[in-house]
């Protein structure tokens, strides 16, 4: 038996790296699982591919988290199609890289798109899927990052918006206890394509980590999995950096 049995999951940006992760790590535990995508249909086809084989029911499903009316769509669908929905992981993200001092370099244009996904797509998601949740309760598991507390990060934008996500989760947990849970993972940094190729910035971030390592999305799925099992946890932040903020 599965810790996961008859539950149904929606992952945002689960076709590749933390999403991925979660997305195997939640079905290997006896949930059927929805995968969404904005852009990487292969990668989400091919998760829904392989939670299929662990035996589960997968649907992949394209969806920009910023766009309301397309996340209800997606929600939707996801109980259409699945029959239930009891759990949310936010974890579709997005961000511009901008040295934090070049202030002049970080334009509406650079800040809209990182707040619309990782701010607005979040509260979307998470206000249609909480309607869609069973009387017996169900789990929100936001992905935040350590730059939302640190205020370091690809850039300000990013920091103040993964602060914002805290926030959210925080409120989500007040207003929605006691049927819906809600709270967030704060990844350091995870060896995933968006870090491809900066070996001296893992390595250098590697070295001033007490554990030594980097983060794996594996890591950080674990994360998410021990924040929706665990029923007496809401509305916090569990840091996964290996010590890094320390």
């Amino acid at each position: 038996m599965g810790r996961m049995d008859g539950r149904v999951a929606l992952v945002t940006g689960g076709g590749t790296g933390i999403g991925r992760a979660t997305a195997l790590l939640l079905a290997s535990e006896g949930a059927d699982v929805a995968v969404n995508y904005s852009r990487s249909r292969t990668e989400a086809e091919a998760t829904a591919d392989e939670i299929r084989a662990l035996g589960r029911n997968a649907i992949a499903i394209r969806a920009d988290v910023s766009v309301e009316s397309v996340v209800r769509e997606m929600v939707d669908r996801v109980a259409e199609e699945l029959g239930r929905l009891d759990v949310l992981v936010n974890n579709a993200g997005t961000t511009v890289f901008v040295p934090l001092a070049d202030l002049e370099a970080l334009t509406e244009e650079a800040w809209d798109p990182v707040f619309n996904v990782n701010v607005k797509g979040a509260f979307y998601c998470a206000r249609a899927a909480i309607p869609m949740m069973p009387e017996t309760g169900g789990q929100i598991v936001n992905v935040a990052s350590i730059a939302g507390t640190c205020g370091q990060g690809s850039s300000i934008a990013y920091c103040a918006s993964k602060a914002a996500l805290i926030s959210l989760t925080k409120s989500l947990a007040i207003s929605q206890a006691p049927r819906i849970r809600v709270n967030a993972v704060a990844p350091g940094i995870v060896n995933t394509r968006w870090v491809k190729g900066w070996d001296e910035f893992i390595r250098t971030n590697r070295e001033a980590t007490p554990l030594q390592r980097v983060a794996e999305p594996e890591d950080i799925a674990n994360a998410i999995l021990g924040l929706v099992i665990n029923e007496l946890v809401t509305g916090q932040v569990l840091v996964v950096d290996g010590g890094k903020t320390l």
